[in-house]
């Protein structure tokens, strides 16, 4: 990895809105599957992914999903059982409830939480598969109170064996029981538009290749998202008591997720830097999935040497990660001043790894900087809110003058008048029909 100064080393990261032919193609794939439904999404599978699909074989069956448990190790059971305990007792945290605030005059004002009531999860199935990606979209959108969840997942996932076993497993234990074996931005758009087979939703969550991320940009508007997901990225905030075998670690821990993930330390130690810079050399020698991890580092890696630990926190607020890991003497000090992050990892002994599938907090986070204004995937992302209003007689009369004086003031005649009339009607004495 290459060691640089803070002035050195180029903070913008591009942000991929992918190539002028594919974004055509996905305009095309989204356009062909609201018009012609599943003719069109049994082609593009066919396709693009080799399988060849029908109404009867769309939809996953219920034996397969118990057959998944014959194909995995015991180990794996318990241990997407422990994980999925730990990140349902957090999101259950993060649970609103419907409020109303009764004021003296009559006024009611208040908010009622409502569940979304239909939420399409694609699991990807590209360079690995992520059973844990099943548990942190499902069990926030089951904890927030949707009804219907339904997957989506590509036809090989496992290979030729079809739909990778450890998918179906978690999927089964989340508690999700209608899953079609679709991918790519066909899925995409069926989940939102629709087929003959796959019933639309209210929004899309879950990450993908690019051709997904376009999709669902593609159908934003007919559904909701949860995000346009980046590749991953790491920031290892470390002082001269760090372990450079630990930090290397972890930085490839990431690095290896992707060609284009990013993995950078920022330190003030220059002898940590060269340390971690070797081991990450050594670790990559015997790394199984070294080529993918070498091309992130090489090209989105860096290790940046800074003046001041004061320096350090400002180019991790400018970097807004996904991931950052504070390793210092006291990192619990240092917390207060992360203004832009998406997950904070403190101390030796809080790999990033611990996040992404066991701790509880959800994993799938912002990335491309956009932790300056956005929140990890929550219970919030699957509930709406509606405002609810109960004005008294007394309250309008006693506010009518003020809300007129401004819809006029926004040209707005027939607002101004909608309150006039009440008022005119109550000066009058009524028509029996208002409060008396």
């Amino acid at each position: 990895m290459k060691i640089q100064s803070s002035k050195e080393f180029n903070l913008q990261r591009e942000v991929e809105y992918g190539t002028p032919e594919q974004n055509k193609a996905v305009k095309e794939i989204v356009a062909d599957i609201k018009k012609e439904g599943d003719a069109a999404l049994f082609r593009y599978t066919e396709r693009h992914d080799g399988a060849l699909l029908t109404p009867d074989t769309l939809r996953v069956k219920p034996e397969e999903l118990e057959a998944a448990y014959g194909k995995v190790e015991a180990s794996f059971v318990s241990a997407i059982r422990a994980a999925a305990a730990n990140i349902r007792a957090f999101h259950a945290r993060q649970k609103r409830n419907s409020w109303m605030d009764l004021q003296p005059d009559g006024t009611i004002l208040g908010q009622i939480i409502r569940p979304l009531k239909r939420v399409g999860v694609y699991v990807p199935g590209g360079k690995a598969a992520y059973p844990s990606s099943v548990l942190m979209n499902v069990i926030p959108a089951q904890i927030a109170g949707v009804p219907e969840i339904v997957m989506v997942t590509p036809p090989s996932t496992g290979g030729k064996e079809g739909i990778d076993p450890y998918i179906l497993v978690a999927a089964a234990e989340a508690g999700v029981h209608e899953i079609y074996r679709v991918g790519g931005a066909q899925a995409i758009a069926a989940l939102a538009y629709g087929t003959e087979s796959i019933a639309p939703v209210d929004k899309i969550c879950g990450p993908g290749n690019i051709y997904v991320a376009l999709a669902k940009r593609e159908v934003y508007g007919a559904v909701d998202i949860d995000s346009i997901a980046g590749p991953s990225e790491i920031v290892v905030l470390a002082d001269e008591t760090a372990e450079p075998a630990y930090v290397a670690a972890d930085l490839l821990s990431q690095a290896e997720h992707d060609e284009m993930a990013s993995a950078i330390l920022v330190t003030p130690s220059q002898s940590l830097a060269e340390s971690v810079a070797a081991e990450v050399e050594r670790q990559l020698q015997a790394l199984p999935r070294q080529a993918i991890a070498r091309a992130s580092v090489e090209n989105y890696g860096a290790i940046i040497v800074v003046e001041s630990m004061e320096e350090g926190i400002s180019v991790v607020n400018r970097l807004a990660p996904e991931h950052l890991e504070i390793v210092t003497a006291d990192p619990m000090s240092l917390t207060g001043a992360i203004e832009n992050a998406g997950a904070i990892f403190l101390g030796a002994y809080s790999s990033e790894p611990v996040g992404d599938y066991f701790a509880g907090p959800n994993h799938i986070i912002p990335t491309n900087g956009t932790a300056r204004f956005s929140s990890p995937v929550d219970v919030d992302d699957f509930i709406k809110k509606s405002s609810l209003i109960y004005y008294s007689k007394e309250a309008l009369l006693r506010d009518g003058q003020t809300i007129i004086e401004l819809a006029r003031r926004e040209g707005l005649e027939g607002h101004a008048r909608a309150i006039e009339i009440r008022l005119e009607n109550e000066l009058k004495g009524g028509n029996g029909h208002g409060e008396q």
